[in-house]
């Protein structure tokens, strides 16, 4: 019976150690969240590997910024993001750029149709 007990904490403190390890190694993206900048334009980052954004990439003919609503998903491998989404022409389009996070600032080139557009988004909530 003293050898089953044993046995029992044995494994219950290996489960528990595995556990804590695995946890300890996980280190959240840290794109994920809602970025916005002082222009309007912002990009919401899911864990799910889903986003939303809403880009001013025209004018119109007073000079003000037009926005544009995107949604779809995204893949990152180090700093490079894989962007695939509905382009405002109707069409699906896979996008590749780079980002950098400095602080609360996210650095990050957003294209559609040919437009660039360099973004410097800070960090508003998770």
């Amino acid at each position: 019976m003293k050898k089953q007990i044993t046995i029992i904490l044995s494994a219950l403190a290996l489960a528990l150690t595995f556990s804590a390890l695995l946890s300890s190694c996980y280190t959240p993206n840290p794109l994920y969240g809602k970025w916005m900048d002082n222009d309007g334009n912002s990009i919401t980052f899911q864990a799910e590997g889903e986003f939303s954004a809403s880009i001013a990439t025209t004018v119109d003919s007073n000079g003000d910024p037009v926005p544009t609503n995107y949604t779809g998903t995204y893949t990152v491998i180090d700093n490079t993001i894989t962007y695939t989404y509905e382009s405002s022409t109707g069409n699906t389009a896979s996008k590749i750029t780079t980002w950098d996070v400095t602080g609360a600032i996210l650095y990050i080139t957003w294209s559609d149709n040919g437009t660039q557009k360099a973004l410097m988004l800070y960090h508003v909530s998770r």
